[in-house]
């Protein structure tokens, strides 16, 4: 099986440009982990929770909270998300695709067609979804 077949159509994007603090509200709105960063439509990077967690403050929005903690917030996008995203084509296997996570330690695969536009994204959870589904399917009672 493919990965066009467990991967999420529901791509929330930002802009390289756009602020941190926009892009920490959409992932809190949206309920993802994941933002696909593109500029001009292209892939650069990907925004992640993680990303978020790494370059902002505990304090941020807080009674704690500072001013260099607001100043973080501030900050662009393209200033702390991973750039060069691993990336898969749709018609990658699912095991191939959860050895590439493995293998580069990534927690999500952006899917690119051949016109070089993203039509979807992997994380974990679709493939332990698809895993266990499988699992449950073949009578794996440990499932």
């Amino acid at each position: 099986m493919s990965v066009a077949w467990i991967m999420s159509r529901h791509i929330i994007t930002v802009g390289m440009d756009d602020q941190v603090r926009d892009a920490r509200a959409l992932l809190d709105q949206a309920r993802v982990h994941h933002l696909a960063v593109l500029d001009g439509g292209e892939l650069v990077g990907i925004l992640s929770d993680r990303d978020l967690l790494n370059a902002t403050s505990p304090y941020c929005d807080t009674k704690y909270e500072h001013k260099r903690d607001g100043f973080l917030l501030d900050r662009r996008v393209h200033q702390i998300m991973t750039r060069h995203p691993v990336t898969v084509a749709p018609h990658t296997a699912v095991n191939e695709a959860a050895a590439v996570m493995l293998l580069r330690k990534v927690s999500c695969l952006p899917v690119v067609g051949d016109d070089g536009a993203v039509c979807g994204i992997v994380t974990w959870r679709d493939l332990l979804r698809y895993f266990m589904a499988n699992a449950i399917q073949h009578g794996d009672h440990a499932a």
